[in-house]
């Protein structure tokens, strides 16, 4: 018997897809905390709480923001009085009771992270503690005083890509999920070794570390993947499918040398994707992202993904005339889920469709009626031999804009046929 055909022609026929273990999936960003780490950005307490009022309005879970200075406190301050659900404001310290002390100074943080740092490098070279046994003993110490002081935790398993995972992380898991059976036990792979395939081992399989953790018997898993190798959003989602059911994110992927997971293309691909999840809204993001360049001085590649500048425009002629036909054709998703604006551009590689449907749109503001043009008219055929020969000359090497274009469809369109009726008249005088 012949499978029915199946039929694509919009974004509503596409098939989602669903998480194999159907586990409820959150996102926790640290914008404020990591990003703020990023060479060159100076995040003042009004970034902070315009960051903090964007994620509002998308709906993520959590932030994580430092408590150590007063500009820092003053704007968690604010953040808390707000008294917003979404998302919550949650501290980070390093392992030991002072820095854990400032998280309790806050009234209102419920949750801090806890930094534990686990490959030989770090705890030996960087913290130049003696021995695995000094560090887990330094952590379990850490995680147990911020228990019996009421606070939830996240343990920051740092580096864990780079580590011995089976002689001395999945240990210290345990011991630390005996002190809180609901501590969220963070995967960072902190400078970006980790790979999304399952079948990648010890130490390097974020799958495999996933798994592992799920095995010892973790109720809540993170990552937080760092981008060095361009595999951040993939080792993000390998995490989600494989049961991790947090992501640490940050917005425009900010952070330290590469920077990390980019928290608009995990968010997007979880509300266009994955069956039954709508509870983010995107809508501002690209505002968001304009915000962050003018105000952060961040320069955000024209063709990124999600808030690019281009991911919208078209300018080839069979992108425009299949756009202008059906926007499906070319555009994985609609712009207004983003908050994006389509842009039909005219330059080298345009073709008559594009030209045609610019000229139209141009008559309709200029005579403010309904025209309708024919792409074979000879007068868009003049208008497009005339930007031909301005690329052909090589006189061009950018978009003709739209004030351009007027200024072509009032010579063909409007003094053309002013100055062929004048001739007429003159004709018949």
């Amino acid at each position: 018997m012949k499978p029915p055909m199946k039929v694509y022609r919009s974004y509503e026929d596409l098939p989602r897809i669903k998480l194999p273990l159907g586990q409820d999936v959150f996102i926790s960003d640290s914008t404020i905390r990591d990003g703020s780490q990023m060479p060159g950005i100076v995040m003042k307490k009004r970034h902070k709480l315009a960051i903090h009022e964007y994620l509002h309005q998308i709906g993520i879970e959590k932030l994580e923001t430092f408590v150590y200075n007063e500009r820092d406190r003053e704007a968690v301050k604010e953040m808390l009085n707000r008294g917003y659900e979404f998302p919550e404001v949650t501290g980070w310290a390093r392992a030991n009771t002072k820095d854990i002390d400032f998280v309790l100074s806050m009234d209102g943080i419920k949750e801090t992270g806890i930094l534990m740092s686990v490959s030989d490098s770090h705890v030996i070279d960087k913290m130049g503690l003696a021995s695995r046994e000094e560090a887990e003993k330094k952590y379990t110490d850490a995680l147990q005083y911020a228990v019996d002081h009421g606070l939830k935790t996240r343990a920051h398993i740092e580096d864990m890509t780079r580590a011995d995972n089976e002689g001395f992380v999945f240990p210290l898991v345990k011991k630390l999920l005996e002190i809180d059976p609901d501590c969220i036990i963070r995967l960072c792979d902190t400078l970006g070794y980790g790979l999304p395939f399952p079948d990648v081992g010890e130490p390097y399989g974020i799958p495999y570390m996933v798994k592992r953790l799920r095995e010892i018997g973790t109720k809540n898993i993170e990552t937080h993947i760092h981008d060095d190798f361009g595999l951040s959003i993939s080792c993000s989602l390998a995490g989600y499918w494989y049961g991790a059911n947090w992501s640490s994110l940050t917005f425009l992927g900010m952070g330290e040398r590469a920077g990390n997971a980019e928290l608009e293309k995990i968010a997007l691909f979880l509300i266009q994707r994955i069956e039954g999840f709508q509870k983010y809204d995107l809508r501002s993001v690209t505002e968001f992202a304009r915000y962050m360049e003018k105000e952060m001085g961040l320069r955000v590649p024209r063709n990124k993904s999600v808030v690019g500048k281009n991911i919208f425009a078209h300018e080839s002629g069979i992108h425009t005339a299949g756009v202008i036909k059906n926007p499906f054709t070319y555009e994985p998703y609609p712009p207004e889920i983003v908050g994006g604006k389509r842009q039909l551009l005219i330059g080298d590689s345009s073709g008559l469709e594009v030209i045609r449907f610019k000229v139209e749109e141009t008559l309709n503001d200029l005579m403010h009626v309904d025209t309708k043009v024919n792409k074979n008219d000879p007068r868009v055929r003049a208008i497009q031999a005339d930007i031909q020969k301005l690329y052909n000359e090589e006189k061009r090497i950018s978009c003709i804009s739209d004030e351009e274009l007027k200024k072509f469809v009032e010579k063909y369109f409007m003094l053309d046929s002013i100055i062929d009726e004048h001739s007429s008249n003159e004709m018949q005088n």
